[in-house]
């Protein structure tokens, strides 16, 4: 198939046989050390790597050996020049708009890093807050013999309408003789 014939169809296997690295201790704790103190922020766990939220938006996380952030186009811009960083790909050629890698000498340096995670809390302080979903109410099952066998129909209880009379055309008899 040719780019530009129709939409790619990727298999689920395939993302699925996807292996993802544990982050290492030392970059999780750094983490928790550079994230700015404050209570609207929520700290939640993301494909199993701790990421910081601010009003519903993610802002920064870790993905595998990796630190992300989240920046608007002209911040973005500046820091993929510096050598290192480059826009972040969860999986291959599935680039995730606005979230970039930091060099890992970014990382190192708190002052810096911190800058950084303030320009991205700022971004994202500036998009309208997202409201949460409400929980779906699971339904009840049925037990599994119950869902195979049909319960008859209760017939009783239906009341018969009466048929429209229409009419019918009669046919020939055929001539008999009587003796």
């Amino acid at each position: 198939m040719h780019e530009g014939d129709g939409p790619v169809v990727r298999s689920v296997d395939a993302m699925a046989a996807t292996k993802w690295k544990k982050a290492p201790e030392g970059l999780v704790q750094r983490f928790g050390q550079v994230l700015p103190n404050d209570p609207e922020i929520e700290r939640r766990s993301m494909f199993g790597y701790p990421c910081a939220f601010f009003h519903g938006h993610m802002f920064c996380g870790l993905f595998e050996d990796q630190f992300i952030v989240r920046l608007p186009d002209a911040e973005r811009n500046v820091f993929l020049k510096q050598p290192g960083a480059k826009v972040f790909e969860p999986m291959p050629g599935r680039p995730m708009k606005e979230y970039v890698l930091v060099p890992q000498a970014v990382v190192e340096r708190e002052a810096l890093l911190g800058g950084w995670l303030r320009q991205s809390l700022d971004y994202v302080g500036g998009l309208p807050p997202r409201v949460k979903k409400a929980k779906k109410v699971p339904h009840a099952r049925k037990p599994a013999a119950a869902a195979r066998t049909k319960a008859p129909r209760a017939t009783a209880a239906r009341t018969k309408r009466p048929r429209a009379k229409t009419p019918r055309a009669k046919a020939p008899r055929a001539k008999t003789k009587r003796r």
